[in-house]
């Protein structure tokens, strides 16, 4: 497959999905998507942004929480 993007190749991958709406964040690990080997676009699926956009619309038990770290750009010494 090529990227829609910039043209380059393309391979099937599974990676990380990050939805963040108001600063609630969810993370989806293991999502297949074709990953462009040039600019690392990610395309998925009709089916997979079907369950995408499902998941992110549910309260659904996580496999694992992360602590995460956030810094401020704005804020830099």
């Amino acid at each position: 497959m090529k990227c829609v993007f910039c043209g380059g190749k393309a391979e099937m991958q599974n990676v990380t999905f990050i939805h963040d709406e108001n600063n609630d964040y969810l993370f989806i690990e293991n999502v297949p998507a074709e990953v462009c080997l040039q600019c690392g676009e990610k395309t998925y699926s009709p089916a997979v942004t079907d369950d995408l956009l499902r998941l992110a619309k549910r309260k659904l038990q996580p496999a694992k929480m992360v602590e995460v770290p956030v810094f401020d750009y704005a804020h830099q010494a």
